[in-house]
């Protein structure tokens, strides 16, 4: 990866979601702007806030899909992620950064 590129692979559970009524809603189904959380598997030199193995919160619509090796990932600049939900070890705080 170059510059402030990263490499996000998205999560198994944003496919497909759940109403409290029970019914199963598509990923496909138009709903409002809804952002997805996904792990980051590579990163450019020039990223600083964001590791490898992260698990980052980005919106969909400011993305590129890449396929490598029959795995479809993700293209992020790191000025289009949200928000970092995983705790570094020895890092205090409840493991969401904003």
């Amino acid at each position: 990866m170059l510059n402030d590129r990263l490499l996000v692979q998205l999560d198994t559970d944003a496919a497909e979601r759940r109403s409290n009524a029970g019914i199963v809603i598509p990923a496909t189904a138009a709903v409002g702007k809804r952002l997805t959380w996904g792990r980051v598997v590579a990163a450019g030199q020039q990223v600083r806030q964001v590791e490898v193995g992260d698990r980052v919160l980005f919106d969909p619509d400011e993305r590129a899909e890449v396929e490598l090796e029959a795995t479809t990932y993700l293209l992020l600049r790191e000025k289009d992620v949200h928000a970092v939900a995983q705790p570094r070890p020895g890092s205090p705080g409840t493991g969401l950064y904003l």
